[in-house]
């Protein structure tokens, strides 16, 4: 290229022209005439070029000249008229020839040379063809001397250009070339060697493209702007960029200016190749040269300014385009819309949006995706909204990303459902491939604390083969997080690690973690590991790092990391790390200095004491420093929070602890931290402190309901509940207002312990003092009546709250259903749980499970099964209870392939069963008569290291009896002792109840003789015995056993009949 450049520059120096001499302009060759048509029409006579150029014309517009036809000048007017509409039809790039005057002379000859209805004469047409033959020939396999032999001195300049442009290979082009220049009519020309720099160009031969450019230079000609074009587009074409814009600098030094298709060629390859400075440079050279750009320039253009960064210069052109009559497209206004959104813009985006509606475009999906994002930036939800309105109304087909922000934006608005509708439109239409849908999905899931699904949701990520970005790691991250599953969440963290350093949220959060789940040693390697792999901190990172050692009592590391992060530029001027280190100087008595740095000195304190709690034992001073601390106005009110804060982190040595030193030092105690102390004095079995500190306080407490739900508590948690139902009768005496917390607690515990009677009375003076009793408390009273077997009771319950207008929770109409169910009234149920639905309120697993079951108890199969199947579409997970709630439910109707393909389908769902599993199928199969199934799937159990019960062989050994395989039943009995179980009374009662239907007397009595005379006395069994031995004529020892019945007080029973069986069949 460097070579080209030079060899362009210095060919023909600029600066060497004779001034005096007029300067030669460079031979431009005429503009292409095509003389005819391409398809011939059947009347046409003739059209092309006469054959001496050089021949004047006709002086007048009719000659005199007679044509040698006397009917062809009718024929050349009709085709005149032809040619000039068919013109007009076509346009102005149309392929159509302009008739010409010809002499009578140039006529014959036209006619000679078979010119009639084609483009070129006959020879030239033949030498097209004949140098398109070689094509099939490989290199070297021809001479292009030898195949063009015949047409030497046949072929005229002009017509060696047309041979040589009509070659579609670049090495017939090259070979061609080579044969032109060798013949007498040649002469250099710009025009021949421009056509092989286009056919070169096209193939990407470059080097031959600069080689023949050189050698134009060499021959002395001149290149004109259609060369220097050409080479300019060869070069952009095949995205030489770097040799095209070198090539362009030695273009304008020698002043030929490219025409405006030339500069939109190399703009448009620039921007392909992202080069937007290039493209902006180019473009000021175009202004500076007063090119005028059309309106493909102006696009590529703004598009560049747009993605360079160069938003005012962008929005400068645009407005120029526009002042020059250019109608801008979509694509142009939707980047500067998103270039608006982007930078918080809005009135300039709606401004843009209203503009490019005005003229009539529609907006694609990228303009509506980025004022989506706009609004919901903005909060603006209700644009968003009447947006995606106006793109159904003009045929917008949503794509992922706008479903995505519609998702997002549901979840802002509380819209639950209708994000879980979103997502499944997208699920369905087959569209879900973004990883940041199933991201979004999952947040939404999460902010309504339903992290199953939102696990669910990132899981399908997973099994859908789809990449997880860093956004997708920090979100998995956080539903982990959330469930509180450590495993989980640190592989996340470690996945989110291999992306690059995690950010101070994620961090943050996986310390709270393993707070949460009390590991301080986790936790305290975690705070030394991202110090280490310098993790930037924010503040809360910081204050959640500090909160792990002041836990752990590190003293050491605490002052280290304070002093490492005051020296932070980021850190200098934030309000807590002066508090906490003022504090740590032991500066508290400045108490003026803590009121004003707002929050940050009360948190400050806390960590503080938090610190010498935690090493009080280790460091003698700490305990010094915490009563100084105590004794400040700050310090004590922080101290009172500090106890509830222990108290529900379960630390209840530092509890009692700090609540007995704040009483020591005649400091101000609130009602709560005492309530939380008398729980702590109930967890440590001490009822006696816990009722020392509540009689302490009970004439002068403000908060009476707390004091009454901790001592509550603490009868409780000491095992007396008893005395927990007298504390309540003796204050409810006195006139004191228990509270809905309190009521509700001892409610519970006296229904735990089988107390109902007091329950009912507990609930009953509630509701005739006229208690306000919130939605949990009326649930527990409805449980507790439940649980009392009081259905009227736990109605006439409901039918209270529903009248005093206490929203029901979807535990309400859980108990609810419960409730009807019990009282095998399926109407109510279902109009229980159709009213949860109607509610809005978001179904579980145990409210489907509870409605299957009562379906199933109702004998209502296919009910039960379509409810099991819309759960699953709903995105609940069935659990294992779910499962063996309607493998029961196909069992009893005997429905064995439906339990079995249920059975499969918990495998594949990742769902382990269990022994209820099993049992449930058994019971399937033993109701299908299918025992030798059943038994297999007792080996099943075996295998999959779950151990059968007696239940499992017991539905078994029933089968075998009912149909009177005697043996199998026995056989079944023996395997019984060999998987290590002895038979229990079931198992005996089934075994001889067959003997005794099925007349088996002598076998009957054997088996009572080995199995059953050694069991606890059982009526059945007795009387069995009884029967099969009157039925032996062994009167002595029925009567025997009759005998030990009456001592036992035993009943017998009569109506059993040996061979009752047998006498039916």
């Amino acid at each position: 290229m460097e070579s080209l450049k030079s060899s362009f520059l210095q060919s023909f120096p600029l600066n060497t022209l004779n001034p005096h001499q007029k300067t030669r302009k460079p031979n431009k060759p005429p503009p292409p005439k095509i003389l005819c048509c391409l398809k011939p029409d059947p009347w046409s006579l003739s059209s092309g070029n006469p054959k001496n150029l050089d021949k004047p014309k006709p002086k007048s517009k009719n000659p005199k000249n007679p044509l040698p036809d006397d009917n062809a000048r009718r024929i050349i007017k009709g085709k005149a008229t032809y040619l000039s509409v068919l013109r007009r039809n076509q346009g102005s790039r149309a392929q159509t020839p302009k008739w010409i005057k010809r002499t009578p002379e140039q006529m014959v000859q036209y006619l000679e040379d078979d010119r009639n209805g084609h483009l070129y004469g006959r020879h030239v047409v033949a030498a097209i063809k004949r140098v398109r033959s070689t094509s099939g020939l490989r290199e070297g396999e021809y001479d292009m001397r030898e195949v063009m032999c015949s047409f030497v001195t046949k072929l005229s300049f002009r017509e060696m250009c047309v041979v040589l442009k009509e070659q579609k290979s670049w090495r017939q082009v090259r070979d061609f070339f080579a044969w032109m220049k060798l013949q007498l009519s040649y002469r250099p020309s710009v025009i021949a060697y421009t056509i092989v720099l286009r056919a070169y160009g096209q193939v990407g031969k470059i080097k031959l493209a600069e080689e023949t450019f050189l050698e134009m230079l060499e021959a002395g000609c001149e290149p004109d702007e259609v060369a220097c074009g050409t080479m300019l587009c060869s070069y952009a074409r095949w995205g030489r960029h770097k040799a095209m814009l070198s090539f362009y600098s030695a273009v304008q030094e020698r002043n030929i200016l490219p025409s405006i298709p030339v500069f939109n060629f190399m703009l448009s390859s620039l921007q392909k190749k992202s080069l937007h400075k290039d493209v902006i440079y180019l473009w000021k050279n175009m202004v500076e040269l007063g090119v005028g750009p059309n309106h493909f320039t102006y696009t590529v253009v703004i598009s560049s300014l747009v993605k360079a960064g160069m938003a005012d210069e962008a929005y400068k052109t645009f407005h120029e385009m526009k002042n020059l009559g250019f109608v801008p497209e979509e694509s142009t206004y939707s980047l500067l819309i998103s270039l608006s959104s982007k930078n918080g813009e809005k009135d300039k985006a709606l401004n843009l949006y209203e503009d490019m509606r005005a003229h009539g475009l529609v907006p694609s999906n990228f303009t509506c995706a980025s004022l989506l994002a706009l609004y919901y930036r903005t909060a603006d939800y209700a644009k968003a909204c009447s947006l995606f309105t106006e793109m159904e109304k003009y045929g917008v087909i949503a794509d992922e990303v706008i479903y995505g922000l519609l998702i997002r934006i549901y979840g802002k608005l509380g819209f639950y459902e209708d994000a879980l509708r979103t997502y499944s439109e997208i699920e369905r239409s087959g569209r879900l491939s973004d990883e940041k849908t199933y991201a979004t999905m999952a947040q939404v899931h999460l902010s309504f604390r339903n992290f199953e699904k939102a696990l669910d949701v990132m899981e399908q990520m997973k099994r859908n083969n789809i990449s997880f970005s860093r956004f997708s790691c920090i979100v998995l991250l956080q539903c982990y997080v959330v469930k509180s599953d450590l495993a989980g969440a640190e592989n996340a963290y470690q996945a989110l690690s291999e992306t690059g350093l995690p950010d101070a949220t994620s961090c943050k959060d996986m310390l709270n973690l393993y707070l949460r789940l009390g590991l301080p040693e986790k936790a305290k390697a975690f705070v030394d590991e991202i110090r280490k792999d310098g993790i930037e901190f924010d503040e809360e990172l910081f204050l959640t790092a500090v909160k792990v050692y002041c836990k752990a009592g590190m003293l050491r590391e605490v002052e280290q990391f304070i002093e490492e992060v005051t020296v932070m530029e980021a850190f200098k001027n934030v309000p807590f790390v002066q508090a906490f280190f003022t504090v740590m100087n032991g500066s508290t008595g400045n108490e003026n200095w803590f009121v004003t740095s707002d929050q940050s000195g009360a948190v400050a304190v806390e960590l503080m004491l938090t610190l010498c709690l935690a090493s009080r034992n280790e460091i003698k001073t700490m305990k010094e420093k915490i009563k100084l601390m105590l004794q400040t106005r700050i310090g004590e009110s922080v101290a009172n929070r500090m106890i509830s804060n222990f108290a529900k982190e379960g630390d209840m040595l530092t509890t009692v602890y700090l609540y007995e030193l704040l009483m020591k030092l005649g400091c101000e105690i609130e009602d709560s931290a005492r309530a939380c102390a008398i729980s702590m004095y109930g967890k440590q079995k001490k009822l006696k402190r816990a009722k020392e500190v509540f009689m302490a306080v009970e004439g002068s407490a403000t908060d009476r309901k707390v004091l009454y739900s901790s001592m509550i508590d603490a009868y409780v948690m000491c095992g007396r509940e008893q005395d927990a139902y007298l504390f309540y009768k003796e204050e409810t005496t006195k006139g004191h207002d228990f509270g809905a917390v309190s009521i509700s607690k001892l409610v519970k515990a006296l229904t735990s312990c089988g107390k109902y009677r007091e329950a009912e009375e507990v609930i009953s003076n509630s509701f005739h003092e006229n208690l306000e009793l919130d939605t949990v408390a009326y649930n527990t009273c409805i449980k507790a009546m439940l649980e009392a077997g009081k259905l009227r009771s736990a109605i006439s319950i409901y039918e209270r709250m529903i009248s005093l207008k206490i929203p029901p929770s979807i535990q309400t109409y859980n108990t609810m259903i419960s409730v009807y169910g019990r009282g095998r009234n399926l109407e109510k149920v279902v109009e229980m749980f159709n009213m949860a639905q109607g509610m809005g309120l978001a179904l579980d697993e145990k409210t489907y499970t509870n409605m299957i079951c009562h379906y199933g108890k109702a004998g209502k199969v296919n009910e039960a099964s379509a409810l099991f199947s819309k759960m699953q579409r709903e995105g609940i997970k069935p659990g294992q209870m779910s499962y063996n709630v309607l493998i029961n439910v196909y069992a009893a109707d005997g429905l064995y392939h439906e339990a079995e393909k249920l059975l499969l389908s918990m495998r594949m769902n990742d769902t382990s069963p269990d022994s209820l599993t099993y049992l449930a199928v058994i019971r399937a199969y033993a109701k299908g008569s299918k025992y030798s199934e059943a038994e297999k799937v007792i080996d099943t159990m075996q295998k999959g290291a779950i151990s059968p019960s007696c239940a499992h062989f017991n539905l078994v050994l029933s089968g075998y009896t009912k149909s009177g395989l005697m043996g199998e039943a026995d056989r079944v009995y023996q395997k019984i002792f060999s998987v290590g179980l002895n038979p229990n009374l079931e198992s005996k009662s089934i075994m001889l109840r067959g003997y005794l239907d099925l007349g088996h007397v002598k076998e009957g009595i054997d088996f009572f003789e080995r199995e059953c005379r050694f069991i606890s006395p059982d009526r059945f069994i007795l009387s069995a015995a009884v029967h099969l031995y009157r039925s032996a004529k062994m009167d002595l020892e029925a009567e025997k056993i009759l005998n030990s019945m009456n001592d036992l007080g035993v009943l017998f029973l009569n109506n059993l009949e040996v061979g009752s069986r047998t006498k039916t069949i």
